[in-house]
């Protein structure tokens, strides 16, 4: 991390500290929550580090190079601060956290001691324990273009480019049934093909679930009823009042970016790519051996 402040590094050589820890969570969704061991709450950088929560730090590791520097954080479980709800709807997967350290009598002179986000998070009696990774976790992705007949993009992501606001591209409404988190029932859902929506998103847009999504798995009719299933349940508490976003899916193919999305310029896959096949293929029987086509 950054070099000490010279003001901070001064109080630590004075011999007696006012110092604690302190940590923010900025959470997918836009929300920022901010902590601290010391007995009173602190406030700096508009985040306000509340005292009250229980937490606490287990010691840090760092290294030079592009090792991943790791910690963990305890705490308690409260309906006031971290909620054992909002852990299993997966909030504060990949949440940034940062950790600091303070001087209490003069918030001004802190250091950052660590930034990264949460990994793994486990939960029993009350209390939780979260897996902090540093910012070289990142580097352990694979990257790079994989060559493939599919489509490599993500429906409406930058390589894409489609704009899934486009009118016929989804639909905002409540269901009128849900059963086990997973299968939505739509009265009246019409006016799209077969299928329209299968491998698309379901996002909740309003009530305790808000900001979750699923994929979707399935996408049929029953009687006149649009049946919508996903691969795995919303891990929160829906009812059938909740606005729920559908949008179309892409199952990556070259006719469907064609003719479903009219998208063709923006394909990232290869279509004509030979298959594994090629390599064991028997010889042409033609007697032909001009390089041309197998099926003159």
């Amino acid at each position: 991390m950054t070099e000490i402040a010279p003001e901070l590094l001064a109080h630590v050589q004075g011999g007696i500290t006012s110092l604690c820890r302190a940590w923010d969570i900025t959470r997918a969704d836009g929300e920022v929550m901010g902590f601290t061991d010391h007995d009173q709450t602190l406030t700096f950088d508009d985040i306000s580090y509340r005292a009250d929560t229980g937490l606490s730090a287990m010691a840090l590791q760092q290294t030079t190079g592009l090792s991943v520097d790791n910690t963990e954080a305890l705490g308690a479980l409260r309906d006031s601060a971290i909620r054992e709800e909002d852990i299993e709807a997966g909030r504060y997967d990949n949440a940034e956290i940062r950790a600091w350290l303070v001087n209490w009598s003069d918030v001004s002179e802190r250091h950052l001691l660590f930034r990264g986000t949460i990994g793994e998070m486990r939960r029993a009696n009350g209390a939780f324990e979260a897996e902090l990774r540093g910012l070289t976790q990142v580097l352990n992705l694979p990257i790079g273009r994989v060559y493939q007949k599919p489509c490599s993009a993500v429906l409406g992501d930058t390589r894409c480019r489609f704009d899934l606001d486009e009118p016929g591209f989804f639909e905002s409404r409540s269901a009128d049934q849900i059963e086990n988190r997973r299968v939505f029932r739509f009265d009246g859902l019409t006016g799209y093909a077969d299928n329209w929506f299968q491998h698309g998103r379901l996002i909740v847009q309003s009530g305790a679930a808000k900001g979750l999504s699923g994929m979707i798995k399935r996408d049929r009719q029953d009687e006149g009823t649009r049946v919508i299933e996903l691969w795995h349940p919303i891990r929160a508490g829906l009812v059938p009042g909740d606005t729920l976003r559908i949008e179309a899916g892409c199952d990556k193919r070259f006719p469907t970016c064609r003719h479903k999305f009219d998208n063709l310029l923006n394909f990232q896959g290869f279509p004509d790519i030979p298959g594994d096949d090629w390599s064991i293929i028997d010889p042409s029987r033609t007697g032909s051996a001009t390089g041309g086509s197998r099926r003159s």
